[in-house]
């Protein structure tokens, strides 16, 4: 039997940190910070919700950054 996958460990980053914050700044924020990954989506958009380790997802009103989290 194969071994079960171990995901990459997600950055040491507090999402709800990113609230508030402007748009381009909080991607360029989180990069920094190790997330692989930074989705910036409009409010109520239709997406797909699987887990994807290292993904950060903004949801963004105007240019700023009203929900955060990971996956």
């Amino acid at each position: 039997m194969a071994p079960k996958p171990t995901p990459p460990a997600q950055p040491d980053d507090a999402p709800e940190s990113y609230v508030g914050l402007p748009a381009e700044g909080a991607e360029q924020q989180a990069r920094e910070r190790g997330w692989t990954t930074v989705r910036s989506l409009p409010p109520g958009a239709i997406i797909t919700m699987e887990y994807l380790a290292g993904r950060l997802n903004f949801e963004v009103q105007g240019d700023t950054v009203t929900r955060c989290w990971p996956g």
